[in-house]
């Protein structure tokens, strides 16, 4: 795991206990294009199951992870995010 991703897993762990937290550099998909810097670490996709989502829509728990990485999406950092937010209960319906 890169200094970016090990910097998503911490942060997410800290903020929301997960059960099941998946970080996949998806920056090689990205070759060519705005935003790609040779060495990756630009382009993510986050699997986030934790019971802080329960209660919330899909648009805030998207919004909290945003937040929780703020200082990580500033111009030069993250430039994309995919993201999988989950309750344990709609993660155990998926399998």
């Amino acid at each position: 795991m890169g200094t970016v991703a090990t910097t998503i897993d911490n942060k997410l762990r800290a903020r929301f206990t997960p059960a099941r937290l998946k970080i996949e550099d998806e920056s090689h998909k990205h070759r060519g294009h705005v935003g790609h810097r040779e060495g990756g670490e630009t382009h993510f996709h986050v699997e986030i199951v934790s019971a802080a989502f329960e209660g919330q829509s899909r648009v805030a728990r998207q919004r909290l992870v945003y937040d929780a990485l703020k200082d990580d999406m500033a111009p030069g950092g993250i430039h994309a995010l995919a993201l999988t937010t989950l309750t344990p209960a709609e993660a155990e319906k998926r399998g």
